[in-house]
């Protein structure tokens, strides 16, 4: 987190299947994992603030082609991995947890982002409970969050990034105790930090991103911080169908160069 906050606090449905069911319901479901493994994190809706209910709405309901045209390959290709999008309540209301990735990384230097990974064996199914396990233990790794102070609401379909062939599956969480976080690993994180949700709705604070290949999507400047690429497209279709988007300049275009 900055500052102050440092140290405070499908396929939706068929990604995990009975358990983004659960998200829809408010019923914790006990996750069936493939091979003996151990059982994995409950989706539950129960007890989450009310501000959060739109976005409960919202991931029970998205489709994946309403998220991203990008979508995993239908061969099953691909490397399996997850996100968290973790929300929390900070002293300017709900708020966004991210990374920055460390600028000595091979791909995507330097870039803003959620916590998350490639899954692990021992994470199990990638089908079922794999991905909550994954979101929550590189969460871990990356920023030193204590997962036990994390609700995992909800699951949204299995999104892909062509230029890394990660097949990406967002877990959306409530950050009901706030735990310590920062950098870990400086080889692989630059910075931790929040960003309230009122700043990324500001729409002076949007824009779109302009690659010199020609691909376009959305931003947000999150104070010295250009959030754009998968995590703001992430953020972007969730503020649209949660009903927390306000009409912005989509004419306002940020340029990035080839390294981008």
């Amino acid at each position: 987190m900055t500052n102050a906050r440092t140290h405070r606090a499908g396929e939706a449905a068929a990604a995990t299947g009975h358990a983004a069911q659960a998200a829809a319901t408010g019923r914790a479901a006990p996750p069936v994992e493939a091979g003996g493994a151990p059982p994995g994190p409950a989706v539950s809706t129960a007890g989450l603030p009310g501000w959060l209910q739109p976005v409960v709405r919202a991931a029970a309901t998205v489709r994946p082609e309403q998220l991203s045209r990008f979508l995993p390959p239908e061969d099953g290709g691909g490397r399996q991995s997850a996100v968290l999008v973790l929300f929390g309540e900070g002293e300017r209301g709900p708020e966004l947890l991210l990374t920055e990735r460390a600028s000595s990384l091979r791909s995507h230097a330097g870039q803003p982002s959620f916590p998350g990974g490639a899954l692990d064996p021992e994470d199990g199914d990638p089908a079922t409970s794999g991905p909550l396990r994954a979101a929550l233990r590189e969460a871990h790794e990356e920023t030193g969050l204590d997962p036990s102070g994390v609700q995992v609401f909800g699951v949204l379909p299995r999104l892909y990034i062509p230029v890394s062939r990660f097949v990406v599956t967002p877990v959306l969480g409530w950050w009901h105790t706030p735990s310590p976080v920062g950098v870990v690993d400086p080889a692989e994180t630059a910075r931790v930090f929040t960003v309230p949700v009122a700043d990324l709705t500001n729409p002076a604070h949007r824009a779109t991103t302009v690659h010199p290949g020609g691909h376009r999507g959305p931003a947000f400047q999150c104070g010295s911080s250009l959030v754009w690429g998968f995590t703001a497209g992430v953020i972007d279709r969730l503020l649209h169908y949660a009903g927390w988007e306000l009409p912005w300049d989509r004419d306002r275009r940020v340029p990035l160069d080839w390294r981008a």
